[in-house]
């Protein structure tokens, strides 16, 4: 494949016994399959992330130099949201509120850290874990949903729309987006047999993001997907790869629009898409809908230097902010406001640079990539910025920075050797 044609290296521990090694490697999958499951709290991501982090530095992660502006942003971002708590630290939802930024930024740290070493494989590992983790939360929904399971309509269903194993229909439709960008770049790219079993999967997850009616979701997957497979047709090494490409794409697009119309034949799916498929909904309209919230809303922002403190925006208007954005200046005033934008859009600007570099793990970054830059636009309209997939991505993207520079700067035959950790 043009994908994996590239030199079979990445850029391992060398001096980790092949034990220490696999076992890093199950973390890592663990890691993507637990971001699927998020109705309680502390979440099974939190635990896994926190066990894999003491292991991964017990067998010899270190903090390198070069995560050193990620790791001070992250910490100012923090530091603005604590700041402007203070007044509301009586209350347990603020405080779960800031310990869950500040292990949000705990686990990108973490991520970039791990995805820089070994990269190669553990990016594959965190493939799979997503893979499997949303096909279980894509079964969850869809079950609910046509009340497959005693008792599971109430309970993996929220207003009618699936939620799987998330609290919330939008974000669990919008963490479905990566793992289903994953399959579609097996569908069209690899041979016969997996492509067959990835199509089957992508068929799950797409059916659980319909019938989570979150119509960010539905647009998000198809602009990602569409930007996606651009993305490898641009950097596809051979004719015959590209035009397979378009061509199962364009197979893809056929197949979807005649299960979509399937659905659509149920009365209970068509009313309801209907419904949520339309832009004049009561809540995005008028002075205090979600966008006369966001022009009030940064109004106030120029005026309040240290916000209102999280989770207070309600008190003021009938909904929360629904702008990732705007909430960083209320919860945590300028401080996080400038600093949460500032590490938003210079990851995503960053990207674009290593869209063309030949490393073995460029489909994958395609994928992650295209999925944090929905998930940026996405958070112009809803609030993104406790979502643990996003932190996933972000931190995965800054590994693969430092990862991609490390290979283009080494010849092949250092490559493999450990690096010397910076003190």
């Amino acid at each position: 494949m043009a994908y994996t044609a590239t030199a079979e290296i990445s850029l391992p521990h060398a001096t980790a016994a092949p034990g220490v090694l696999a076992l890093q490697r199950a973390l890592v999958w663990l890691v993507g399959a637990s971001v699927a499951i998020v109705f309680i709290e502390p979440s099974p991501y939190e635990l896994v992330t926190l066990t894999a982090s003491v292991i991964f530095f017990a067998t010899g992660l270190r903090l390198r130099l070069v995560f050193m502006p990620l790791v001070l942003t992250l910490i100012v971002l923090n530091i603005g949201y604590s700041v402007c708590a203070i007044p509301f630290l009586d209350k347990p939802e603020i405080i779960n509120w800031i310990v869950t930024s500040w292990y949000m930024a705990v686990t990108v740290i973490f991520l970039a850290m791990v995805i820089a070493e070994d990269t190669e494989a553990r990016l594959e590992m965190l493939r799979r874990g997503l893979i499997v983790g949303a096909l279980i939360a894509s079964l969850a929904g869809i079950a609910g949903y046509f009340h497959m399971v005693p008792g599971g309509y109430d309970l993996l269903t929220l207003y009618s729309r699936a939620r799987g194993t998330y609290k919330d229909p939008n974000v669990y439709s919008a963490f479905l987006i990566l793992p289903a960008l994953f399959a579609l770049q097996s569908v069209v790219s690899d041979r016969l047999g997996k492509s067959l079993r990835n199509t089957i999967a992508l068929g799950i997850i797409s059916l659980a993001i319909l019938l989570a009616f979150s119509r960010a979701a539905w647009g998000g997957l198809i602009i990602t997907a569409a930007f996606m497979l651009a993305l490898m047709v641009l950097t596809s090494r051979s004719q015959a790869q590209r035009s397979r490409i378009i061509l199962m794409a364009v197979l893809a697009v056929i197949v979807a629009a005649a299960l979509v119309a399937v659905l659509l034949s149920f009365d209970s799916v068509s009313q309801l898409f209907k419904e949520r498929a339309s832009f004049d909904q009561s809540y995005d309209e008028g002075r205090f809908g979600r966008f006369g919230r966001h022009i009030l809303g940064a109004q106030m922002a120029l005026d309040l230097p240290f916000g209102i403190g999280p989770l207070q925006f309600h008190t003021y208007f009938p909904e929360d902010t629904h702008n990732s954005y705007l909430n960083a200046f209320m919860s945590g005033g300028w401080i996080s406001g400038v600093c949460y934008p500032a590490l938003i859009f210079v990851t995503a600007i960053t990207g674009f640079r290593y869209i063309f570099v030949r490393v073995p793990w460029q489909r994958t970054y395609l994928a992650i990539f295209s999925a944090f830059l929905g998930t940026v636009g996405e958070g112009f309209i809803i609030d993104t910025d406790h979502w643990r997939h996003f932190w996933l991505m972000l931190g995965a993207m800054w590994g693969m920075y430092v990862a991609a520079e490390r290979y283009k700067a080494a010849p092949e035959a250092a490559i493999i050797a450990d690096p010397a950790p910076a003190s």
